[in-house]
């Protein structure tokens, strides 16, 4: 099992290295030179990398705003955390999980290979938890081991791989403009959900990115001072309600509550900048790369990737899906609230931006401004009622003490556990 989780954890599980293979392979099948060979893996490397660095520094800015939130609500609840409840599965079906990864990939490459679902999911964290999940729920509620549950397993997570990046892919091509990448995360189901609602207002609505402004506020078309701009004054207003002096004391570490606030929303600015300069040069050497692929392994093939790919298409409705979102769990959080639920699920703001944000792009595609607004704010919702269902249903994974903060989870995990109770007894 030594190579199995070297493969899995550090080649497989690692995005940068899988994509640098991927694109290593792509530029040798086309046979270019090998210049060309170096230059193209190692951008193609280093552009997730800096993808990596900038989501680093937006999880960083955005931490403190769920205390803030927290400390405002007042409630207390769980937070969401992939990577708390998946560290309960490592643990116990690590070994189980690593090898479902590795053939739910293998199912992935033959289906695409053979039908006419032509995407192949090189996501490797996503990868990496939903095989945990899959082996975590089928050993512990299911009650399948050894062979059969990785069978099972590899099936459950290669069906995924293949067809979620295909339900997703009607959306892909009007954001995108062209057919040549798929979207490959957990929060797909949510960007689906999302680009359907925004149907409702039709394609008649303004474009969040077209949306006319004064003059004096042109400056809002530049994506990193409109996110500049409109954090900072948000963390502000949280600071304010948690209350200055609790702030400083408990949260800050002492910076002043005005810096703070103004300095989180400037990081936040600067991780989403970091992150589309990232994006840019991964694309640029990617997507002539996989064309290697698409001509001689699997012809048709498209590469399955990570939220970030579509960032750069639409900024501003990337934030009005974040904070829609963000407001959507809130509402989520009342509604459980109110109807006495054993599990109070609190707003969790990093799943808020990616998935959310992501969902805004796909429903300001079809629904504009009001799209990338209305499809997350429901979303929100969903994924806290969601996610409250599944965690008492979840099997070992209930003593994580928290839950998953995805829409794959909250839509398809309890209908998915709540079948296999059925079947389990």
């Amino acid at each position: 099992m030594g190579f199995i989780n070297v493969l899995v954890k550090q080649v497989l599980g690692d995005p940068a290295v899988l994509i640098g293979l991927v694109a290593l392979a792509g530029l040798i099948i086309q046979k270019e030179k090998l210049t060309k060979i170096i230059s193209g893996t190692l951008k193609t490397t280093i552009g997730f990398l800096i993808i990596g660095i900038g989501a680093g520094a937006v999880v960083g800015a955005l931490s403190p705003m769920g205390e803030l939130l927290q400390a405002t609500l007042d409630v207390n609840g769980v937070v969401p955390n992939n990577e708390a409840v998946i560290s309960i599965a490592m643990e116990q079906v690590g070994s189980q999980g690593a090898l479902i990864m590795v053939g739910g990939f293998v199912v992935n490459l033959f289906l695409a290979r053979f039908t006419n679902f032509k995407y192949i999911y090189l996501t490797g964290h996503i990868m990496l938890y939903l095989s945990m999940f899959f082996a975590a729920v089928l050993f512990s509620v299911a009650g399948l081991s050894g062979t059969m549950l990785i069978v099972v397993g590899s099936i459950c997570a290669g069906l995924y791989f293949t067809f979620m990046p295909a339900l997703t892919q009607p959306f892909m091509r009007k954001i995108k403009g062209h057919d040549n990448i798929a979207f490959g995360h957990t929060g797909a189901i949510g960007n689906v959900i999302s680009g359907w609602l925004g149907n409702i207002f039709g394609e008649d609505t303004k474009d969040a990115e077209e949306i006319d402004l004064p003059e004096g506020l042109s400056f809002f078309r530049d994506s990193t001072v409109s996110m500049a701009v409109t954090m900072a004054p948000i963390y502000l207003i949280l600071v304010l309600l948690a209350g200055p002096n609790f702030v400083e004391s408990n949260i800050s570490g002492g910076t002043n509550f005005l810096v703070f606030s103004l300095m989180h929303g400037f990081r936040f600015a600067a991780g989403v900048t970091v992150i589309l300069s990232g994006v840019r040069m991964m694309l640029a050497e990617i997507v002539p790369a996989f064309e290697g692929i698409s001509e001689k392994v699997v012809p048709g093939a498209r590469p399955a990737l990570d939220c970030p790919i579509i960032f750069n298409d639409a900024p501003t409705a990337l934030l009005m899906g974040f904070l829609s979102s963000t407001v959507g769990t809130i509402v989520g959080m009342f509604i459980l609230l109110l109807a006495d639920a054993p599990t109070i699920i609190l707003p969790a703001i990093v799943p808020a931006f990616f998935a959310g944000g992501s969902a805004g792009i796909f429903g300001n595609a079809t629904g504009g401004w009001k799209g990338a607004v209305f499809g997350p704010f429901i979303g929100g919702i969903i994924l806290s009622l969601g996610t409250a269902i599944l965690l008492p249903m979840s099997g070992m994974l209930e003593q994580a003490g928290t839950t998953f903060g995805d829409p794959f989870y909250a839509v398809i995990g309890p209908i998915f556990t709540g079948f296999l109770h059925l079947i389990g007894g």
